[in-house]
């Protein structure tokens, strides 16, 4: 049975159902058993247009399920638009499912749940272990997100900002369970790259690529994080980020910047740099302007200070925290760095223990619980030295 190519065909079907009038629950669950009656045709004869033969089948099921429904009379009349047998459409739909996948009207986590289901072809059982949360608590805001969805007409171009918002969260979700989450956003994501022309949407799979491919030196054998500096740079995936440098100079060539190609920008830039001490950081802090610009982000002005830190010196970074909330998430983490750096050890490992206890994750925490560790066992070290 070739998982693959049912996966692959999956947001076409389902996108040609809805087009077609089908609301979306309706239509998925059509798809859905569609799915269930490949697995068990497919293996003794796979017909020769795989995606004709799920639209003919889904429709029906469909029909089959509308017909004993209270609105029968209404939607009979769609009986009249099945499909006649042979090759299924050209026109692909799936660019549509996106948009209404990432409708504003949901909110951020049941957009990124519907686009997994109804776009990636994940089962809930599958996004409910990706988000460690009860398979009941996702289907139900899986449920709840097909509703709000279904009467949302299907003939409107939709905001890819909304897409890309929520292709980002994908992506950031990055490993858990059985789904490999950044994986499926940047094989969604390519997906979109080939049917609309933006720079933002290759500027978005530019900077997936670019992070992804330093993923495999970002932990230690025992599971804890290893910072940017210190990473086994041998152990990045060099394909990707040629590939992810390739698409990112194409995006700046349209000169429309956003936001990802700026984010791109200064992940292709530490990727450039041979070892951490070469890293072109007056170069970064300027994109990181330019990212200011464009996003008012306070926690682009957090970053924004690290790289100050390492351009300028420690003191202009912790000149640049000063303005900034001591309240944004990992602010004290950023403290804590930029004072071990201007050699203020005590205060680094003040700042590094109280950052972890702020520690969104177990594995941050107990970095941080690491650097406070060190500080103070270096501290103690040169007490016991000029005893």
């Amino acid at each position: 049975m070739n998982e693959a190519l049912l996966r692959s065909l999956t947001p076409s079907v389902l996108a040609i159902l809805v087009r077609r009038g089908a609301d979306f629950a309706a239509a998925e669950d059509a798809v859905q058993d569609a799915l269930v009656e490949a697995v068990r045709v497919w293996p003794a004869e796979q017909p020769r247009d795989p995606k004709g033969w799920l639209v003919t089948v889904a429709w029906r099921k469909f029909l089959d399920a509308t017909r004993s429904d209270a609105a029968r009379r209404r939607r009979e009349d769609l009986v009249d638009e099945e499909p006649a047998p042979g090759p299924a459409p050209a026109a692909d739909d799936t660019l549509q499912l996106y948009f209404l996948c990432a409708h504003p009207s949901l909110t951020p986590s049941s957009a990124v749940a519907l686009t997994l289901r109804a776009v990636g072809g994940l089962t809930t059982r599958q996004i409910a272990q990706a988000y460690l949360v009860p398979e009941a608590t996702m289907a139900q805001r899986i449920s709840r997100a097909k509703r709000t969805v279904s009467g949302v007409r299907f003939d409107r171009h939709g905001d890819v900002a909304t897409v890309l918002r929520v292709l980002y969260l994908v992506f950031n979700e990055g490993y858990s369970g059985d789904v490999d989450l950044a994986a499926e956003a940047i094989r969604l994501t390519r997906q979109l790259a080939a049917a609309v022309d933006h720079p933002e949407v290759r500027g978005l799979l530019a900077l997936m690529l670019l992070h992804h491919a330093r993923r495999a030196a970002r932990t230690a054998p025992d599971g804890s994080l290893v910072p940017l500096a210190e990473q086994d740079r041998a152990r990045w995936d060099t394909d990707s980020i040629a590939e992810g440098v390739v698409i990112l100079q194409a995006a700046l060539a349209r000169d429309r910047l956003g936001e990802f190609q700026a984010q791109a920008a200064i992940a292709a830039l530490h990727a450039d740099a041979p070892a951490a001490e070469e890293t072109d950081w007056v170069q970064i802090v300027e994109w990181y302007d330019e990212l200011a610009r464009l996003t008012d982000s306070p926690v682009v002005r957090l970053n924004r200070a690290v790289a100050v830190g390492e351009a300028d010196g420690p003191r202009a970074g912790l000149a640049a925290l000063a303005e900034l909330n001591d309240s944004l998430p990992r602010h004290t983490a950023v403290a804590a760095y930029l004072h071990e750096r201007a050699g203020d050890l005590a205060t680094a490992a003040r700042l590094y223990a109280e950052a972890a206890r702020k520690a969104p994750n177990l594995a941050e925490r107990d970095h941080l619980t690491r650097q406070a560790a060190r500080l103070n066992a270096s501290r103690l070290n040169r007490l016991e030295g000029d005893t």
